[in-house]
């Protein structure tokens, strides 16, 4: 394992590109601490960040683990980028005639996807629980330590998106076609799930979100992926106190379901086999 590792982490370290976005991608974590400091005037309304209950346990587990969730495509550009100079370059070929085997060189991209998830999980704890300890109103153990599962979550959440990258731009070979694909997958599980329910299948906007094409929606890979960590806003008070005055109700669920996270490793285990399965079939 530390081998593999190693060889893929000089590979990404040597490619000027990919060390600048690995440098971007965690500096822009290490950036959300930066949240606490944002301050504004409306009118008569005041905002400021560091009292606006963002940072109380266990609530903030929730809020930086889906900020910075977002943050995850430099990581994924590093990761298709990766594959397609493998094919540009011919490394792939070199390692396979150096004595690497196809097993040894998927492995070796799962375990670059495992150790950036794992950073980058380990260093949005480490500041989520320094803001937490710092403006939050609530400093008991058991309360600071609660809520930790949107940390797996999110760590899930990256090596399941990562394994779709992997799959995808084994697939196609090219990164901008890899990452405009995955673009329009993301159109497509979005506007085919609008025009199906909508249009095709005649249920309105008012109808609530329990109809069998929503829960069909729910099993695709990255709307899967995205039920992992569901928005936070909507749990804030004051944001629930302004819905109740406007007379509208906010009904959701914002834990972290089992069954979310079961799809979401039938989708990762299943892109790891196919991305075996194509480096195994495919004439190198």
């Amino acid at each position: 394992m530390k081998r593999l590792l190693s060889i893929e982490l000089q590979k990404i370290w040597q490619n000027k590109a990919s060390r600048i976005l690995t440098i971007v991608y965690f500096l822009s974590l290490s950036l959300l601490a930066t949240v606490a400091l944002i301050e504004f005037d409306f009118g008569v309304f005041k905002f400021e960040a560091a009292k606006s209950g963002f940072f109380n346990f266990p609530y903030i587990w929730h809020f930086t683990t889906y900020i910075a969730s977002w943050l995850k495509i430099f990581l994924a550009v590093i990761i298709v980028s990766m594959i397609a100079n493998e094919y540009s370059y011919g490394t792939l070929k070199q390692n396979l005639i150096d004595g690497m085997s196809k097993k040894e060189f998927l492995l070796s991209k799962v375990y670059t996807i495992l150790v950036f998830s794992l950073v980058s999980t380990t260093l949005v704890f480490v500041i989520s629980l320094i803001l937490g300890l710092k403006y939050s109103s609530f400093t008991e153990i058991g309360i600071i330590f609660s809520d930790l599962e949107y940390l797996f979550a999110y760590f899930l959440k990256h090596v399941a998106f990562f394994s779709f990258c992997l799959f995808l731009a084994l697939l196609i070979k090219r990164s901008a076609f890899t990452l405009g694909f995955i673009f329009v997958w993301f159109l497509g599980e979005n506007i085919g799930h609008a025009i199906l329910k909508y249009q095709i299948l005649g249920y309105t906007h008012l109808d609530k979100d329990t109809t069998p094409i929503d829960f069909l929606k729910k099993l695709f890979p990255l709307e899967s992926m995205s039920n992992l960590i569901v928005e936070p806003f909507t749990r804030l008070n004051f944001v629930k106190s302004v819905t109740t005055t406007v007379g509208a109700t906010i009904e959701k669920n914002y834990a972290v379901e089992p069954v979310s996270v079961v799809i979401v490793l039938f989708w990762t285990c299943l892109f790891l086999l196919l991305s075996f399965y194509i480096l195994k079939k495919r004439d190198l």
